[in-house]
């Protein structure tokens, strides 16, 4: 099995994209989130998944681990198929993470092949195993930031594990380092 690809892309327009290893190309089926921000000849990196079918293998491609884990996790639902799972996680980790933890089933349904019946399968069938995903990074778009709020409360001695716990229970309208810093030492205190 392919676990990781290091390469460059070779063709980026449409999905699945080519990643050029050196030199065999590997045809990878990526979020359109992270294919509308890949350039031609960018090097990259992907943790992969390789879904084996009775007729095919496809490889599918995430910028981070936490995007792989759920996508594995939304397999696991018995009607939800890797191209269905693909789209639910272009919407992002911690979006998805929060739906099926406050049982929105109307985020679900707006997911091209996703109806209410599957949306309610997700959430029954996730629910009990988002808590150790949620320990997870909280999506690839707050990474950096994540990162940088965690390096910061550790060096003033705090817990890691604490302060995963303490980062999910941050306000969402916080839009600085800053301001997460203040909240998370107010719950750390």
């Amino acid at each position: 099995m392919i676990g990781m690809l290091t390469g460059k892309i070779y063709n980026q327009n449409k999905n699945p994209v080519i990643i050029d290893v050196g030199g065999v190309g590997y045809t990878v089926y990526v979020p359109d989130r992270l294919r509308a921000k890949l350039t031609l000849h960018q090097e990259i990196s992907l943790s992969i998944h390789t879904h084996v079918t009775d007729d095919a293998i496809a490889l599918y491609g995430f910028g981070s681990d936490s995007e792989m884990t759920l996508f594995e996790l939304l397999l696991t639902v018995s009607g939800i198929g890797p191209r269905t799972s693909l789209a639910i996680i272009d919407r992002g980790v911690a979006s998805i993470q929060k739906a099926i933890i406050d049982s929105d089933v109307d985020f679900f349904t707006t997911i091209p092949r996703l109806g209410k019946k599957n949306a309610q399968k997700i959430i029954i069938e996730l629910k009990s195993k988002i808590g150790s995903a949620r320990d997870l990074d909280l999506g690839a778009e707050s990474e950096g930031e994540t990162k940088e709020l965690l390096e910061a409360l550790q060096s003033m001695g705090f817990d890691r594990k604490e302060i995963l716990h303490v980062i999910k229970k941050l306000d969402p309208s916080l839009s600085t380092i800053e301001q997460k810093i203040r909240q998370s030492l107010k719950l750390l205190g």
